[in-house]
């Protein structure tokens, strides 16, 4: 019952999104490998996009049909969506092998081309280390704009290393933990001027009981895992809803060439909403894109995330660095690529990261990407040799020409002796 107390309370917020055919987008928490075999290309397909299309992607491995029969995943009519289910298979270094099904549908409200296309993903997956994902993501512009609506409704059990809280966890010191999660998160804006929305969002977090995991991991101990405060270790739940602005004048948001973007909310958790802890969350999160020697053939992208809280917040609502499994939390952002899913982790989060994406050949790109980033318990603990560092190099290739949907593969080192390849469908922001 205290589930569905503050669902009901804010399900207002979701409602409009399901009349506006919510089905769901990319994110973060979506890990994908993609070995597709791309339908054969129709005039669409031969020139990019220059319209605003689409919205992030943000999966965190990508997209593999079983066979080499060529399924045509991208309608003839560009604004149909498709409802094809695509086997998914993907590995990386928090899951090991893993594999399911994906359907995930782009398509645009209306007739007027300058209106955005929605997106929506729908995935399920299971891996070798015994992890489970069930997630129903979105992003939707409706008719003329009038409306944004973007989030998820996802289930997730997890299992990974947790090194525990601050900036300073040591590589060798870490215990394998396991949970089921259930996340809600739904933000919905009304547009007030060209690109610029503003509105509500509201998140919920239902964490199940925390366990200690035995799996024959002979460098793995359990003084991480009893860090977690006993009442947190047993489950808790977290709802909060807060004022959200969106400014997004980028010209593609699956593969941006120039623009800017900025996401900005508030997130006010307390008892009278259901949640068990009584916390604030601002975060900020900008992008820039800007083409280099005048021509489209090399991209800049900068990012800036930051992520802070006051109150009492739990040890899963901390900011985290390598942040790939946390939804729509990181507006479906990889972050710090190369560094272990939450490896340094704290009430204070703050990085930057920049990309230069060049076009190669055929459908083929490559891209040299670098991170630094903090947390911390109070931002004026931070430190100039407290930074952490990642970086790596990647290749992508032009799934859809028509949208600039591109599959992603990356290899990245970071900070505390980690290094990871990612599959994804998209950009990493």
């Amino acid at each position: 019952m205290r589930l569905l107390y503050p669902l009901l309370a804010l399900s207002a917020l979701a409602t409009p999104a399901a009349l506006a055919q919510s089905v769901s987008p990319a994110d973060s928490t979506a890990p994908l490998l993609a070995l597709a075999t791309p339908a054969p290309e129709t005039a669409a397909d031969t020139e990019p996009a220059t319209e605003p299309t689409g919205a992030p992607v943000g999966l965190n491995r990508a997209l593999a049909p079983a066979s080499t029969a060529k399924i045509k995943l991208t309608p003839s009519d560009p604004d149909k969506p498709s409802f094809i289910p695509v086997p998914i298979a993907f590995y990386q270094q928090e899951t090991g092998f893993a594999g399911g099904l994906a359907i995930l549908p782009v398509w645009r409200f209306g007739s007027d081309t300058t209106v955005r296309k929605s997106n929506a993903r729908l995935i399920a997956w299971i891996s070798q280390k015994k992890q489970t994902t069930l997630q129903l993501t979105h992003t939707i512009f409706t008719k003329d704009e009038k409306f944004f609506f973007s989030g998820e409704l996802s289930y997730y059990d997890l299992a990974f290393k947790y090194y525990g809280r601050g900036n300073d966890t040591k590589e060798k010191v870490y215990s394998n933990i396991q949970y089921p999660l259930f996340v809600f998160d739904e933000k919905a804006l009304v547009k007030v001027q060209p690109n610029l929305f503003v509105g509500l969002r509201y998140r919920l977090t239902d964490l199940g009981t925390v366990k200690l995991k035995e799996d024959g991991d002979d460098e793995a101990t359990s003084g991480s895992y009893y860090t977690i405060p006993a009442e947190q270790r047993g489950g808790y739940l977290t709802s909060g809803v807060g004022p959200a602005v969106l400014y997004d004048g980028r010209d593609n948001l699956l593969a941006t060439y120039r623009g800017n973007f900025v996401d900005a909310h508030m997130l006010f958790a307390g008892k009278a909403l259901g949640s068990d802890y009584n916390f604030v969350r601002y975060m900020v999160d900008a992008r820039h894109f800007n083409p280099l020697f005048g021509t489209n053939n090399t991209i800049l992208a900068l990012q800036f995330l930051g992520q802070y809280h006051t109150g009492s917040v739990p040890f899963r609502e901390w900011g985290g660095m390598g942040a790939t499994l946390g939804g729509s939390l990181y507006n479906n952002a990889y972050l710090m690529r190369g560094i272990y899913e939450a490896r340094y982790r704290d009430r204070q989060f703050t990085t930057a990261q920049a990309e230069i994406r060049q076009k190669l050949f055929w459908r083929i790109d490559g891209v040299v990407f670098g991170a630094v980033g903090q947390v911390a318990p109070a931002l004026d603990d931070y430190t100039f040799d407290g930074l952490r560092y990642a970086g790596g190099v990647g290749a992508r290739f032009r799934f859809n020409r028509r949208d600039r949907l591109n599959i992603r593969l990356d290899y990245g080192v970071g900070s505390g002796g980690n290094s990871g390849i990612i599959f994804a469908v998209g950009e990493a922001f």
